[in-house]
C-alpha cells in the first residue's frame, strides 16, 4: 500500500477568504503538498488549480476542511497514486 496519493483539484475561494491563507493552511494542519499549477485571484474570487500530495487520508481531511471552511471543491482528471 503506498503513502503517497496525488489528486488534482480547482479550488473555488470565495470573497470571504480571499485574505485567508488556505493554502497554508493545508501544508500546516495537514501534512500535505500543494502544487500550483495556475491561479487568478482578485479582491472579490479567486481559483488555484493545483495537485494536492501527501497520504490519502490527510489528503482526504484536507479536501472535506476545504469544503467545510466554504471553497469550492472540484476534482480534475484522474487521482494520481505513485
Amino acid at each position: 500500500m503506498s503513502t503517497d496519493f496525488c489528486v488534482r483539484v480547482k479550488l473555488t475561494i470565495p470573497d470571504s477568504l480571499v485574505r485567508t491563507p488556505v493554502v497554508a493552511h493545508l501544508v500546516r494542519d495537514f501534512d500535505v503538498t500543494p502544487d500550483i499549477r495556475r491561479a487568478d485571484i482578485s479582491e472579490s474570487v479567486g481559483w488555484i488549480v493545483c495537485e494536492i500530495d501527501g497520504e490519502q487520508d490527510n489528503v482526504d481531511r484536507a479536501l472535506e476542511w476545504l469544503r467545510s471552511q466554504g471553497v469550492g471543491v472540484d476534482l480534475l482528471g484522474d487521482v494520481l497514486e505513485s
